[in-house]
């Protein structure tokens, strides 16, 4: 059986110190090197990724190299680095299945909406209904180091910067909302 996956903000070959130090590494290609490393440890030739934008910046050759390196089924949400010019490039790569703006999905009996942005979906008074009624944002780009976009419970940040440089699986982002909305109710 295939297990579904997510993740955002890659950047590969990103050469600034910014990305890769704040990250923990010495260099560029040792995160980039990393990223493949921690990804492949993880996902099978028939699992599914999403990734929430931003796989490459710089040098397209090289960032081409990363991304087909990946193993599973990847589907790409379209970041701010992910250009008019670099949609081809992704689309030509074996691995990668669509490229698209954002996504609805359902999964395991909840609903998500995909996107690369931190989107609002849901008032904080949905709280009272069941989470399988509640739209849940999985989104990236902030390259912030917690999950949840402030105390919003619906809203999942899955970049990288968030997971140790590793993909993170359905389930565990299922039980890390539970956990958040149980927690967010003592306080409502």
């Amino acid at each position: 059986m295939n297990r579904l996956y997510f993740t955002s903000d890659l950047h590969f070959c990103h050469d600034r110190e910014f990305i890769w130090a704040e990250r923990g590494f010495k260099s560029v290609s040792e995160m980039n090197e990393t990223i493949i490393r921690n990804w492949n440890s993880m996902i099978d030739e028939n699992d599914d990724c999403y990734v929430l934008g931003d796989i490459m910046l710089g040098d397209n050759t090289q960032g081409l190299k990363c991304l087909k390196q990946l193993r599973g089924h990847i589907h790409i949400i379209r970041g701010n680095h992910d250009t008019v010019n670099r949609i081809p490039l992704y689309e030509s790569c074996y691995n990668v299945v669509k490229v698209s703006n954002a996504e609805y999905i359902k999964a395991e009996g909840y609903n998500f909406y995909l996107s690369h942005y931190p989107t609002i979906t849901a008032n904080l008074d949905d709280g009272d209904k069941p989470l399988k009624a509640i739209l849940i944002n999985l989104y990236g780009h902030t390259h912030q180091k917690n999950n949840f976009y402030v105390d919003r419970p619906n809203m999942y940040h899955v970049g990288v910067d968030s997971h140790n440089c590793k993909p993170i699986e359905i389930g565990t982002i299922i039980d890390e909302i539970k956990e958040k909305m149980s927690e967010c109710k003592k306080f409502i």
